[in-house]
Protein backbone atom coordinates (compact mmCIF):
# COMPACT_ATOMS: atom_id res chain seq x y z
CA UNK A 1 0.00 0.00 0.00
CA UNK A 2 1.30 3.61 -0.55
CA UNK A 3 1.58 6.23 1.80
CA UNK A 4 -1.60 7.75 0.87
CA UNK A 5 -3.64 4.74 0.92
CA UNK A 6 -2.03 4.25 4.71
CA UNK A 7 -3.19 6.97 6.33
CA UNK A 8 -6.54 7.30 3.97
CA UNK A 9 -7.75 3.67 5.98
CA UNK A 10 -5.55 4.77 9.21
CA UNK A 11 -8.80 4.08 11.18
CA UNK A 12 -9.81 0.79 10.06
CA UNK A 13 -6.36 -0.23 9.93
CA UNK A 14 -6.60 -0.47 13.66
CA UNK A 15 -9.75 -2.69 13.43
CA UNK A 16 -8.73 -4.71 10.61
CA UNK A 17 -4.77 -4.72 11.29
CA UNK A 18 -2.61 -3.94 8.10
CA UNK A 19 -3.03 -7.66 6.64
CA UNK A 20 -6.45 -6.98 6.41
CA UNK A 21 -5.99 -4.05 4.73
CA UNK A 22 -3.96 -5.47 2.12
CA UNK A 23 -6.35 -8.84 1.77
CA UNK A 24 -8.92 -5.91 0.94
CA UNK A 25 -7.06 -4.00 -1.63
CA UNK A 26 -6.08 -7.61 -3.37
CA UNK A 27 -10.13 -8.82 -3.72
CA UNK A 28 -12.33 -8.88 -6.71
CA UNK A 29 -15.85 -8.59 -5.87
CA UNK A 30 -18.81 -8.86 -8.34
CA UNK A 31 -22.21 -6.73 -7.48
CA UNK A 32 -25.27 -7.93 -8.82
CA UNK A 33 -27.26 -4.74 -9.49
CA UNK A 34 -26.25 -0.83 -9.05
CA UNK A 35 -29.72 0.33 -7.31
CA UNK A 36 -30.85 0.49 -3.54
CA UNK A 37 -29.02 -2.22 -2.43
CA UNK A 38 -25.97 -1.83 -4.91
CA UNK A 39 -25.34 1.67 -4.96
CA UNK A 40 -25.21 1.21 -0.47
CA UNK A 41 -23.01 -1.85 -0.68
CA UNK A 42 -21.00 -0.35 -3.80
CA UNK A 43 -20.02 2.93 -1.83
CA UNK A 44 -19.21 0.99 1.43
CA UNK A 45 -17.05 -1.50 0.04
CA UNK A 46 -15.17 1.10 -2.37
CA UNK A 47 -14.53 3.36 1.27
CA UNK A 48 -12.79 0.60 2.70
CA UNK A 49 -10.66 -0.26 -0.07
CA UNK A 50 -11.38 -2.86 -1.52
CA UNK A 51 -8.93 -3.23 -4.65
CA UNK A 52 -11.72 -4.32 -7.82
CA UNK A 53 -15.38 -4.08 -8.08
CA UNK A 54 -17.15 -5.50 -10.82
CA UNK A 55 -20.68 -4.12 -10.77
CA UNK A 56 -23.46 -5.02 -13.45
CA UNK A 57 -27.33 -3.77 -14.07
CA UNK A 58 -28.82 -3.37 -17.56
CA UNK A 59 -31.04 -0.52 -16.52
CA UNK A 60 -31.40 3.52 -16.65
CA UNK A 61 -31.79 5.70 -14.13
CA UNK A 62 -35.80 6.91 -13.26
CA UNK A 63 -37.12 9.44 -11.35
CA UNK A 64 -38.00 6.81 -8.72
CA UNK A 65 -35.21 5.40 -8.20
CA UNK A 66 -34.15 8.53 -6.39
CA UNK A 67 -35.36 8.01 -2.90
CA UNK A 68 -33.44 5.13 -2.14
CA UNK A 69 -30.69 4.63 -4.86
CA UNK A 70 -28.24 7.04 -3.11
CA UNK A 71 -25.51 7.21 -6.09
CA UNK A 72 -28.00 8.12 -8.79
CA UNK A 73 -28.69 11.72 -8.71
CA UNK A 74 -31.19 14.48 -10.68
CA UNK A 75 -28.39 14.83 -13.45
CA UNK A 76 -28.07 11.20 -13.86
CA UNK A 77 -32.12 10.46 -15.08
CA UNK A 78 -31.73 8.66 -18.31
CA UNK A 79 -27.98 7.10 -17.84
CA UNK A 80 -26.86 4.09 -17.92
CA UNK A 81 -26.49 3.01 -13.98
CA UNK A 82 -23.36 1.66 -14.50
CA UNK A 83 -21.99 4.91 -15.73
CA UNK A 84 -23.48 7.24 -12.58
CA UNK A 85 -22.26 4.68 -10.01
CA UNK A 86 -18.27 4.38 -11.99
CA UNK A 87 -18.35 8.31 -11.79
CA UNK A 88 -19.24 8.75 -8.42
CA UNK A 89 -17.04 5.32 -6.94
CA UNK A 90 -13.98 6.69 -9.18
CA UNK A 91 -14.22 9.88 -7.61
CA UNK A 92 -15.00 8.72 -4.46
CA UNK A 93 -12.18 6.62 -4.00
CA UNK A 94 -9.20 6.57 -6.75
CA UNK A 95 -7.24 3.36 -5.69
CA UNK A 96 -10.34 1.23 -6.01
CA UNK A 97 -10.55 -0.13 -9.69
CA UNK A 98 -14.47 -0.26 -10.77
CA UNK A 99 -15.51 -2.13 -13.54
CA UNK A 100 -19.12 -1.73 -14.94
CA UNK A 101 -21.17 -4.30 -16.65
CA UNK A 102 -24.21 -2.79 -18.38
CA UNK A 103 -25.81 -6.51 -19.43
CA UNK A 104 -28.69 -8.48 -17.97
CA UNK A 105 -28.24 -11.25 -16.00
CA UNK A 106 -28.92 -14.19 -17.63
CA UNK A 107 -28.12 -18.20 -17.59
CA UNK A 108 -26.31 -18.02 -20.76
CA UNK A 109 -23.66 -14.92 -19.54
CA UNK A 110 -23.74 -15.28 -15.59
CA UNK A 111 -20.45 -17.09 -15.13
CA UNK A 112 -18.55 -14.52 -18.06
CA UNK A 113 -20.50 -11.56 -16.06
CA UNK A 114 -19.23 -12.84 -12.70
CA UNK A 115 -15.62 -13.08 -14.34
CA UNK A 116 -12.71 -13.67 -11.85
CA UNK A 117 -14.49 -12.18 -9.02
CA UNK A 118 -13.43 -14.08 -5.44
CA UNK A 119 -17.57 -13.60 -4.95
CA UNK A 120 -20.97 -12.40 -5.28
CA UNK A 121 -23.40 -9.59 -3.65
CA UNK A 122 -26.51 -9.98 -4.05
CA UNK A 123 -28.34 -6.36 -4.84
CA UNK A 124 -30.79 -7.61 -6.97
CA UNK A 125 -34.18 -7.24 -6.80
CA UNK A 126 -35.78 -10.52 -8.20
CA UNK A 127 -35.55 -14.20 -6.93
CA UNK A 128 -34.85 -15.21 -10.54
CA UNK A 129 -31.69 -13.65 -10.88
CA UNK A 130 -30.79 -14.12 -7.34
CA UNK A 131 -31.19 -17.83 -8.05
CA UNK A 132 -29.11 -17.85 -11.26
CA UNK A 133 -26.37 -15.58 -8.76
CA UNK A 134 -26.77 -18.81 -6.33
CA UNK A 135 -25.64 -21.60 -8.81
CA UNK A 136 -22.93 -19.22 -10.15
CA UNK A 137 -21.75 -19.00 -6.80
CA UNK A 138 -21.97 -22.87 -6.52
CA UNK A 139 -20.49 -23.71 -9.82
CA UNK A 140 -18.05 -21.78 -8.85
CA UNK A 141 -17.30 -22.23 -5.44
CA UNK A 142 -17.22 -18.77 -4.01
CA UNK A 143 -19.12 -17.23 -1.43
CA UNK A 144 -22.60 -15.29 -2.04
CA UNK A 145 -23.83 -12.37 0.16
CA UNK A 146 -27.69 -12.49 -0.31
CA UNK A 147 -29.84 -9.53 0.84
CA UNK A 148 -33.67 -8.39 0.04
CA UNK A 149 -35.65 -5.92 1.12
CA UNK A 150 -39.37 -4.61 0.85
CA UNK A 151 -40.80 -2.03 2.20
CA UNK A 152 -39.37 -1.16 5.79
CA UNK A 153 -38.20 -4.92 5.95
CA UNK A 154 -35.10 -6.71 5.46
CA UNK A 155 -33.20 -9.81 5.29
CA UNK A 156 -29.46 -11.12 4.81
CA UNK A 157 -27.38 -14.51 5.04
CA UNK A 158 -24.23 -15.59 3.63
CA UNK A 159 -23.72 -18.53 1.63
CA UNK A 160 -20.59 -20.20 1.41
CA UNK A 161 -20.93 -23.19 -0.85
CA UNK A 162 -20.58 -26.81 0.41
CA UNK A 163 -21.25 -25.83 4.09
CA UNK A 164 -24.08 -23.95 4.39
CA UNK A 165 -27.39 -23.40 3.10
CA UNK A 166 -27.78 -21.86 -0.14
CA UNK A 167 -30.71 -19.60 -1.69
CA UNK A 168 -32.60 -22.38 -2.74
CA UNK A 169 -32.02 -24.27 0.00
CA UNK A 170 -33.59 -21.47 2.57
CA UNK A 171 -36.27 -20.39 0.01
CA UNK A 172 -36.94 -23.38 -2.91
CA UNK A 173 -39.63 -21.06 -4.87
CA UNK A 174 -39.74 -16.97 -4.92
CA UNK A 175 -42.29 -14.72 -3.36
CA UNK A 176 -44.89 -14.42 -6.00
CA UNK A 177 -44.59 -11.00 -8.23
CA UNK A 178 -45.92 -7.95 -6.03
CA UNK A 179 -45.63 -4.23 -6.55
CA UNK A 180 -42.12 -3.39 -5.26
CA UNK A 181 -42.56 -1.49 -2.13
CA UNK A 182 -38.73 0.32 -1.32
CA UNK A 183 -37.70 2.80 1.67
CA UNK A 184 -34.59 4.01 0.93
CA UNK A 185 -33.33 3.69 4.67
CA UNK A 186 -34.05 -0.24 4.77
CA UNK A 187 -32.02 -0.19 1.81
CA UNK A 188 -29.19 1.12 4.10
CA UNK A 189 -29.31 -0.95 6.81
CA UNK A 190 -29.52 -3.97 4.62
CA UNK A 191 -26.98 -2.82 2.29
CA UNK A 192 -24.83 -1.86 4.85
CA UNK A 193 -25.01 -5.38 6.60
CA UNK A 194 -24.43 -6.97 3.12
CA UNK A 195 -21.01 -4.75 2.82
CA UNK A 196 -19.88 -5.48 6.86
CA UNK A 197 -20.02 -9.65 5.76
CA UNK A 198 -17.59 -9.07 2.38
CA UNK A 199 -15.55 -6.92 4.65
CA UNK A 200 -15.49 -9.79 7.04
CA UNK A 201 -14.89 -12.55 4.96
CA UNK A 202 -12.48 -10.86 3.26
CA UNK A 203 -10.67 -9.88 6.83
CA UNK A 204 -11.17 -12.79 8.72
CA UNK A 205 -12.76 -10.80 11.15
CA UNK A 206 -15.58 -11.74 13.20
CA UNK A 207 -18.32 -14.30 12.60
CA UNK A 208 -20.31 -14.50 9.31
CA UNK A 209 -23.87 -15.55 8.88
CA UNK A 210 -23.05 -18.75 7.60
CA UNK A 211 -26.00 -20.91 8.01
CA UNK A 212 -28.05 -17.82 9.74
CA UNK A 213 -30.56 -15.82 8.19
CA UNK A 214 -30.95 -12.31 9.54
CA UNK A 215 -34.77 -10.59 9.58
CA UNK A 216 -34.98 -6.55 9.69
CA UNK A 217 -38.27 -5.42 10.71
CA UNK A 218 -38.00 -1.67 10.34
CA UNK A 219 -41.60 -0.88 12.10
CA UNK A 220 -40.70 -2.25 15.07
CA UNK A 221 -37.10 -1.69 14.85
CA UNK A 222 -36.62 -5.64 15.64
CA UNK A 223 -33.89 -7.54 14.87
CA UNK A 224 -34.03 -11.53 14.60
CA UNK A 225 -31.47 -14.29 13.72
CA UNK A 226 -32.84 -17.78 12.46
CA UNK A 227 -30.34 -20.95 11.97
CA UNK A 228 -31.08 -22.67 8.22
CA UNK A 229 -29.46 -25.68 7.16
CA UNK A 230 -28.75 -27.33 4.15
CA UNK A 231 -31.22 -29.58 1.88
CA UNK A 232 -30.19 -32.90 0.93
CA UNK A 233 -32.48 -32.96 -1.62
CA UNK A 234 -31.96 -29.30 -2.87
CA UNK A 235 -32.32 -28.56 -6.71
CA UNK A 236 -29.10 -26.55 -7.08
CA UNK A 237 -26.52 -27.72 -4.06
CA UNK A 238 -28.12 -31.49 -3.28
CA UNK A 239 -25.47 -33.47 -1.41
CA UNK A 240 -23.64 -35.00 -3.46
CA UNK A 241 -23.84 -33.37 -6.18
CA UNK A 242 -25.14 -30.00 -7.84
CA UNK A 243 -26.59 -28.22 -10.06
CA UNK A 244 -24.08 -26.80 -12.38
CA UNK A 245 -25.02 -23.90 -14.91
Amino acid sequence: MTGEELKRYSRQIEAIGTEGQENLKNARIFIAGAGGLGTVIATYLAAVGVGSIRIADYDTVEESNLNRQILHWDKDIGRQKTDSIEEKLSSFNPHVIIEKIPHLIDEKNILDIVGEADLIVDAMDNFATRYLLNRAAITRAIPFFHGAISGFYGQATTIIPGRTACLRCIFPEGPPPAAFQAVGATCGIVGSIEATEVIKYITGKGDLLAGRLLLWDGLAGDLNIINVKRNPECGDCGIPSAAKL
